[in-house]
């Protein structure tokens, strides 16, 4: 009778615990060799996000990075002389030097020479090149080529000219792969921003592949959300590692497509690893391969008055003599309609497609033109 009534007791006892534990403290039940509370709640994690990202990937502190690769960058002062018009007779040409500002990345240190990378907007048209190197030094510079449709150039700088202390200074840059780039990717971008000297901006990789178009040339480059303003153009953009994976340039950041409207939080670079091939043709003085051109002239015939019916294309107006269109059957007056199976609705079209061409390659022309007041098609091809 006592031990009935003892189990009684526990039995009250154990129902009092589980009322309690529901109400504040919970219970826990066993399953599949698991516990789990009955009452369990569930909360987001409080793990901080950054502690997931890779080393190298999520930048905060840059200033060794910046340290180590700022011997590698240059400023570039440019003059180029300007002519805004001739008055006749008697009357002086209204001629006077613009100065120009750009950065530049030393990617090569030779016995000789010290070779530079930048933009070829840059240099366009200079009458004089200066270089201006970590410790202040200054030093003539000379175009060794360019590529007009990648906007590429190398300058070069001869060591003969440079103090033994600068040469001691200076360092040449690491190319790295822009091809390894994920959008979200920290970035580092240097150069001498409006021409005041060398600075740093920070941000992330906002997007790759993007086509931007210039000068009638379409070209896919980085966009990143990093300050490229003018100067910056021919600067190095740097991974977490300080590796060269761009070449930044304010031509694109300042204008966007061909908007003139200035961008914030826009910025673009040209990707490294597109121009790798071309970077070291330049840097031997072989600009052959960088761009080829058909040597014509004309415009697109949807600019003509509306009142003039013509095939959409581009019609040619000229033929430079010795060009390779000049030895094909292109003539004056056919109008292109495609190039390589791409309908030609712009320049851009035509120059886009030339940009990957090198000699050796051929393009095929699709053209228009008058025969006994009708317009017939023909193909043409052209040998580079």
């Amino acid at each position: 009778m006592k031990n009935n009534n003892n189990n009684k007791i526990i039995i009250i006892i154990s129902v009092i615990i589980i009322v309690i534990c529901s109400c504040g403290f919970g219970v826990k039940y066993l399953y599949n060799n698991k516990i789990f509370p009955f009452n369990q709640k569930f909360e987001l994690s409080s793990t901080s996000v950054n502690t997931k990202i890779k080393e190298g990937i999520y930048i905060t502190d840059v200033s060794e990075v910046v340290s180590n690769v700022m011997p590698s960058i240059v400023s570039i002062t440019s003059k180029t002389l300007i002519n805004s018009g001739y008055y006749g007779p008697g009357f002086n040409n209204n001629s006077q030097y613009v100065e120009g500002a750009g950065s530049g990345i030393i990617i090569s240190n030779s016995n000789s020479e010290i070779l530079i990378l930048t933009n070829n907007h840059v240099i366009d048209d200079s009458e004089e090149l200066t270089v201006k190197f970590i410790d202040d030094s200054e030093a003539d510079a000379t175009v060794k080529g360019v590529s007009v449709s990648k906007d590429i150039a190398v300058i070069s700088v001869k060591v003969k000219n440079l103090k033994s202390d600068t040469l001691s200074k200076i360092k040449v840059a690491t190319l790295g792969s822009s091809d390894e780039l994920k959008v979200g990717n920290g970035i580092i971008a240097i150069g001498n921003a409006l021409g005041y000297g060398q600075s740093v901006t920070t941000g992330v990789v906002s997007a790759l592949n993007r086509e931007v178009e210039s000068d009638s040339y379409k070209n896919k480059m980085i966009q990143i959300d990093a300050a490229i303003n003018g100067g910056n153009s021919g600067g190095a953009l740097l991974n977490s590692k300080g590796e060269v994976v761009g070449i930044n340039s304010a031509k694109y950041s300042s204008s966007g497509s061909s908007s003139s409207a200035s961008i914030e939080g826009m910025g673009f670079a040209i990707p490294i690893s597109d121009v790798k091939n071309i970077i070291t043709d330049l840097m031997n003085g072989d600009s052959s391969n960088s761009d080829i051109t058909l040597g014509i002239e004309g415009y697109m015939t949807d600019d003509l008055n509306e009142n003039i019916s013509l095939p959409n294309g581009f019609y040619v107006s000229s033929i430079k003599s010795g060009s390779y269109a000049s030895k094909s059957n292109l003539k004056v007056g056919y109008i292109i309609t495609k190039i390589d199976d791409k309908d030609v609705n712009d320049v851009s079209d035509i120059t886009s497609v030339l940009a990957n061409k090198k000699k050796g390659d051929t393009i095929s022309l699709i053209v228009k033109y008058l025969y006994n007041r009708s317009y017939v098609e023909k193909e043409i091809i052209v040998n580079f």
